[in-house]
């Protein structure tokens, strides 16, 4: 279904009563989402179609990757399907037009669920510069947004993963906080952060990241980004396309990190989890790897809205509600 199709639905009032929306509110870092299925980000990267999108039943959308200045991404194509995996490969590049415009977007957009907005750098801007440009963003949409999330996990901008590591990593992450801090006491409202990481680090890595972020008193963590690992799909001429792959044969590897970032974590920090969800089996998987969220994309592209009203509905059976205040 393209994206100006669901507006026009939203618009007449089908929506809802085509799809319905399954009640199962979660409470989660001080917000309260209506069931624990959601939108990941990059399909609705300039908030263009939220009213559409909410209609569909999602708990919560997350909107993004947006970088301070409009940008065209990486040159088409850029975006490929590999059908008999259920699996997309995407170098899109942040193609995004601006964070002021997706601003203007969220403040007349009549949704009614949280909005999260997930934030990155210009592909021009220098590495050493690159708080610079979150900083931009984290300060444009903090009024606008219900949680926001810093993506230095994809693939596609060069350099980009370097800021999971190190000095990078805690500099970053440390600045944007105590900026997100003095907002909280400017405007009297204190905005989750997260971290959105890539799957593709080793286990002791991904642990000393997760130790760092806590550290840093991040709100929650993201997991994960697409890979840029080829599993079960080599075979098909479309794997040797650069880029992230995303889908089915992202399921377990993300599962695997859900469940190591939970194991790190301790039960009380917050995790969104996302990559391979394709049916309402795989979202209780999340959920029971230790995720008190998920999130769907390519799994929406490939099997349609019923996969959030039946991932909905199966977690609100399987698993019990989690509460995690702020």
């Amino acid at each position: 279904m393209a994206l100006g199709t669901l507006d026009w639905v939203m618009r007449v009032g089908l929506a809802r009563r085509l799809i319905g929306q399954v009640r199962d509110p979660r409470r989660l870092m001080g917000l309260t989402f209506a069931n624990a299925v959601g939108l990941a980000a990059g399909l609705d990267k300039d908030g263009d179609h939220i009213n559409g999108l909410t209609g569909l039943g999602f708990g919560f959308l997350e909107l993004g990757t947006v970088t301070p200045v409009a940008q065209p991404g990486n040159p088409a194509p850029r975006l490929f399907r590999i059908p008999d995996h259920e699996a997309l490969i995407n170098r899109l590049g942040f193609n995004n037009q601006g964070v002021d415009h997706l601003v203007e977007r969220v403040e007349t957009a009549q949704a009614n669920v949280p909005i999260g907005i997930n934030i990155g750098k210009n592909r021009d801007t220098p590495l050493e510069h690159a708080t610079d440009d979150y900083l931009r963003c984290l300060e444009a949409v903090y009024d606008s947004a219900d949680y926001i999330v810093v993506n230095l996990s994809s693939p596609n901008t060069p350099g980009l993963r370097r800021l999971q590591e190190g000095q990078e990593l805690t500099g970053l992450v440390q600045t944007l906080i105590a900026r997100r801090d003095a907002l909280a006491d400017a405007r009297g409202r204190r905005a989750p952060l997260l971290v959105k990481i890539a799957p593709d680090l080793d286990d002791d890595p991904i642990r000393a990241l997760v130790d760092a972020l806590r550290e840093c008193g991040v709100d929650g963590i993201t997991a994960t980004n697409t890979t840029i690992g080829r599993p079960d799909v080599r075979e098909d001429p479309v794997a040797e396309e650069a880029g992230g792959l995303s889908g089915a044969p992202l399921r377990d590897r993300a599962t695997a990190v859900v469940r190591l970032v939970r194991e790190t974590a301790g039960p009380d920090l917050p995790i969104i989890a996302v990559g391979g969800i394709l049916n309402a089996a795989d979202a209780v998987e999340k959920m029971q790897a230790g995720a008190d969220l998920v999130q769907i994309y390519t799994g929406f592209i490939y099997r349609g809205p019923g996969l959030i009203r039946d991932a909905a509905k199966a977690i609100a059976t399987a698993s019990p509600t989690m509460t995690h205040l702020s």
